[in-house]
């Protein structure tokens, strides 16, 4: 009959055909490496959301697109992972250890970081009488040239060795890490002080021996930094910080102030020289686990891989220092409250960093697709940087109405210092994700076009700001939505 389905003979109209069977492999054929490995790797690749993930494990492990295709008959890591997410059914256990892993911190450590990082802002208000004089030509206060450069110098260089210094740190070489310091450190407070007895001109000497103790302070404070000894230095700032406190409301000898500044100095010199000299005896041998010794100094940081770190403090740097530069030039004195704001929330931005990568591991462990894992990470971004500038505008608003002869924030300035905020997160979370070389392209961009139209007087400086912070801001918050839903960016 047309149509009908021809049955072979005996067969019921209710009996589908049966489905033939792969073969099994013969117990003489030799086992599939694949197989083998995914049995070998089966949690894992069982646990994991994307294939991307699977082949970074791979990759970690050393094996390269000519062994992979060798042992596994597959063109590369990619391949080898697909075929293995493939294979094994997917599994999402509930992790043994603390869902934050790693990324767990505390938050009073962090907010203490914010507070060691303002404090040495004091030392300008304690200075300030010391370096009274005449506008120089770029119409700025007597010696603020020579205090910039060094700055700047000194940001740049120590944004570099604190990376370097760090890379040793996680290699577990602690003894390396201070040599990298003890050598590092003066070399660029010497460089910084150069630099700004160069430009210093017509500056009054006390200006140069300013900067050059600025320069030395941001070295060894590097170094205390580093080391994890946030208490000791913030120790040593508290005298300085009570006479500078005084200062705003009474009369204050500059013999008092001299003291008071030095006094700290030379504190927090002696710390980090002594945190960083050679350890005696078999103090140097307890600094580095056993097994390291060779590992580190085989694969060790190379030079070249802190120059963007370098560029990056540099960027921010500038990009800080306009902030209060704006109000200079346009003739108004209400800088001193956006930069305070700005240095104390770095504390509560560092702990929201750690907040979002230990909420991202998270999100790895419970998501079972890349799309929600991707939605997750969006999310925390946003709840996070969310949180960052709710803290950026309390601190702003906190710190205009308790500054003396403050006239507060308008519009347009505090709008400007949001998007800084939004900027300065965005690039310290595009650090974490391994995408340095990006965050400081964009911010040496947004550092560069703000300096030109300061230089070329064009607008004014706080819609310059506005402009630049704006476009920068929308740039990074791009490339953190496009990077965090990737994988492997959160190794």
């Amino acid at each position: 009959m047309s149509g009908s389905l021809w049955m072979p003979p005996g067969a019921r109209p209710d009996t589908l055909p049966a489905i033939p069977h792969r073969r099994d492999r013969p117990s003489w054929a030799r086992p599939d490496p694949i197989d083998e490995l995914a049995a070998r790797l089966d949690d894992f690749i069982a646990a994991a959301v994307h294939p991307d993930e699977i082949a970074a494990l791979l990759e970690s492990d050393g094996l390269s697109d000519d062994q992979i295709r060798e042992r596994y008959g597959v063109k590369n890591s990619f391949a080898l992972a697909e075929e293995l997410y493939e294979r094994v059914e997917r599994r999402y256990p509930e992790p043994d250890g603390p869902v934050d892993g790693p990324w767990r911190t505390g938050l009073l450590g962090c907010l203490l970081r914010g507070v060691v990082f303002a404090l040495p802002g004091f030392g300008y208000v304690l200075g300030a009488p010391l370096l009274a004089g005449p506008h120089d030509d770029f119409s700025l206060p007597a010696g603020t040239v020579p205090l910039l450069a060094g700055a700047l110098v000194g940001w740049t260089w120590n944004q570099g060795l604190a990376h370097r210094a760090y890379s040793w740190l996680g290699l577990g070489d602690r003894g390396a890490a201070r040599r990298a310091l003890l050598l590092g450190a003066p070399v660029g407070a010497l460089l910084a002080a150069l630099v700004a007895l160069a430009v210093a001109g017509a500056a009054h000497p006390a200006a140069v021996a300013f900067a050059a103790g600025q320069s030395v302070y941001l070295g060894a404070a590097t170094a205390l930094l580093v080391m994890g000894r946030e208490r000791a230095l913030l120790a040593a700032l508290l005298p300085m910080t009570v006479g500078a406190v005084v200062s705003l409301v009474h009369s204050v000898p500059d013999a008092a102030r001299l003291t008071l500044l030095l006094g700290s100095l030379t504190v927090v010199v002696v710390l980090g020289q002594r945190e960083v000299a050679p350890r005696k005896g078999r103090g140097e041998l307890r600094d580095k686990p056993r097994g390291t010794r060779s590992r580190s100094t085989t694969t060790g940081p190379h030079l070249s891989a802190s120059l963007p770190y370098a560029l990056f403090g540099l960027a921010t740097g500038v990009l800080v220092l306009h902030t209060a530069l704006g109000d200079i030039l346009t003739g108004e004195q209400r800088s001193a409250p956006a930069a305070v704001a700005l240095t104390l929330s770095m504390g509560p931005a560092e702990w929201l960093l750690y907040r979002f990568r230990s909420g991202s591991l998270a999100g790895l462990r419970s998501s079972s697709t890349p799309r929600a894992f991707r939605r997750t990470t969006v999310l925390t971004v946003v709840e996070c940087l969310s949180a960052y500038l709710v803290t950026l505008l309390a601190l702003s608003l906190a710190t205009s109405a308790l500054w003396p002869h403050s006239s507060g924030f308008d519009g347009i300035r505090l709008a400007g210092l949001l998007l800084l905020g939004v900027v300065l997160w965005t690039a310290l979370l595009l650090q974490s994700f391994g995408a340095v070389g990006s965050a400081g392209v964009i911010c040496c961009a947004a550092a560069l076009a703000q300096t030109v139209a300061v230089l070329t007087h064009t607008g004014n400086p706080h819609w310059v700001a506005l402009i630049v912070h704006g476009t920068a801001a929308v740039a990074q918050a791009a490339l953190v939505c496009a990077l965090s839903g990737r994988v492997t960016a959160h190794r």
